[in-house]
């Protein structure tokens, strides 16, 4: 699963709007959830401080 690294993660939700599993919540920082995600790489591409890895 991919995972954010909080400390730069800036809130902005570019990665939830990419992922096509709706697994991913922004409110201060993304939370993706474990149980949506299936590994696709959307957010990983699309997140603009290299947050998710």
């Amino acid at each position: 699963m991919v995972t954010v690294k909080e400390s730069e993660c800036v809130g902005c939700g570019a990665c939830a709007d990419a992922c096509p599993n709706d697994a991913i919540t922004v409110d201060d920082i993304a939370v993706i959830d474990a149980s949506k995600c299936v590994d696709c790489g959307a957010c990983v591409d699309e997140c603009p401080s290299s947050a998710i890895e």
